[in-house]
Parts: structure tokens; sequence; C-alpha cells
């Protein structure tokens, strides 16, 4: 892997990952197409979303440094045993119960993860991951708007939107498209849908990157690579940051369906490439 690889990596890591269009189905379909050695390709797509995770607290610091706060307070008033600092929670801390319930699908789905990676992880089942991913955006930008947000929305509503983000692990299924869709589905507003999607990412990506880095550290990390790689990180970040801004754009003005066709060209066009080229290769 060399230095413009990686810059293209982390430009699709940063766009694909907020953008309802699936980073790690991009990423698959150009470690297949390139020909990238599998524990090179682990390690940096680790940091790659360890990029665009720094993206997301930038862009919602305010809400990250409340969370931070009330979490604190939780901790102190255990701490001292305060059954006042535990009473109702501020938005915030109601922020952070909605954000847990959310995470936990994804802690049932741990024990199997590895075999999801191994299954769906090929250019054929990742095509058709992302023609699917496509029906579910355009379906769900034609839902009425909804008025719930952080006050209003309920515990069934984040484990709902919770268990889209646990399918959204498949490669080719779009974790920010299904996790937004979803949640437009059970009537949340536009704003709160974006919001609560890439906050929920924090703990889901955070966790499961903490389990892979220590797999892919343990294959041993070849030096010359680390230029690449924080090139990549970088890159990642500061995209990323910026196609956030551009979600909460296109979602406000009711345009998010559009990803939908582009979902459906390069979900249709690899899934032709990839029957094709093998064909002809043998």
């Amino acid at each position: 892997m060399n230095l413009i690889q990686s810059i293209l990596m982390g430009v699709i890591q940063g766009i694909a990952e907020f953008l309802p269009i699936s980073s790690s189905g991009h990423l698959v379909l150009f470690e297949t197409f390139f020909g990238m050695k599998e524990t090179e390709s682990m390690l940096f797509s680790v940091l790659l979303h360890l990029g665009t995770l720094i993206s997301v607290c930038i862009y919602y610091h305010k809400d990250v440094w409340e969370m931070l706060r009330a979490f604190g307070a939780w901790v102190t008033a255990l701490v001292k045993r305060d059954p006042k600092g535990m009473g109702r929670p501020t938005p915030a801390g109601r922020m952070i119960i909605l954000l847990v319930t959310a995470t936990l699908p994804l802690v049932v789905l741990l024990p199997i993860h590895k075999w999801l990676e191994r299954t769906f992880s090929h250019n054929i089942s990742v095509s058709i991951a992302m023609l699917l991913t496509g029906f579910l955006l355009f379906f769900s930008d034609r839902r009425a708007k909804g008025h719930k947000n952080a006050k209003s929305a309920t515990l069934v509503d984040a484990l709902l939107v919770g268990a889209a983000q646990a399918v959204g692990t498949i490669p080719g299924i779009s974790r920010s498209g299904i996790t937004i869709s979803t949640g437009l589905f059970r009537g949340f507003d536009r704003k709160f849908a974006v919001r609560f999607s890439f906050l929920m990412s924090l703990p889901a990506v955070l966790g499961a990157n903490l389990l892979k880095i220590g797999e892919a550290a343990a294959e041993g990390v070849d030096p010359a690579l680390i230029p690449g790689y924080i090139a990549g990180v970088i890159v990642a970040a500061v995209v990323g940051y910026f196609a956030i801004r551009l979600v909460n754009l296109l979602s406000d003005k009711g345009r998010f369906g559009m990803f939908a066709y582009y979902c459906w060209v390069v979900g249709l066009g690899s899934l032709i490439a990839g029957i094709i080229v093998p064909f002809f290769g043998k």
C-alpha cells in the first residue's frame, strides 16, 4: 500500500462513513480490486474508523462535552452516595441512556461478529447489500416528517435504531443510512435522526475498534506503512467533518434519498464486475 492509496482510502472512509453509502462496503471493494493484504487492510481500516470518530467528536463537541459532564456527575453522586445527584436525568443524561440502550444490540452481536465479517466481506455480497441500502434510503426519505427528539424519543425507539446499527455492521449496509432511516421510520425529527445516528457511532466504533486493533497489531506493523497510516487517518478525519455537515444540510432539505441512486449504480456496477471479471480471468 502506497501513500496515494492511503490518502484515497482516507477520502473514501471520510465520505462513506457519514454519507449513507457504506464505508465498509467501499473499503472492501477497494481492497478487493487493488489486492491489499488482509492483515494490512484490517489494521488500516481500524485506524480510518478512529479518524472518522475524531470528526464526530469535533463536530458534536458540545453534545460530547455535556454527556461527559453528566456522566461525571453520576459517578460523583454514586461515590458520595448522594441520591439527589442520581435523580431525574438532564437532557445530556437522557441522551446517554438512549445511546447506551441503542448500543445493546451490538453487544449481543459480539459472539458472531467475526463470522459476519468472513461471510459477507466479498464483493458479491457487498454489492447486493448496497442495492438493499439504496431501497431503504429511497423509501425512508418519503416518510412523513416526524417530531420526536431527545426529549420525546423512547427506549424502544433507541433499541430499534440500535438493532438497525447491528445490521449495519454487514459490509455494504450503510450504518448511517440504516440508522437514520430507522429513526425516520420511528418518527424522529430529521435533524435528531442524523444527530442520534452519528453520536451513536461513538461507543459502537470505539468498542469495535478496540477489539480489532489488538488482533491487527498482533500481526505486526511494517514501519514503512506508518506514514501512510497517519496520512489516511488525518484525511479521514478532515473529510469526515465536512461529510457530516453535508448530510445535515441534505437531510434538512429532504434530499437524503438521493443517495439511493448512487448505491444502486455502485452496487449494480460492482455486482456485474464481480461476476464478469472472475469469469474472464479463468
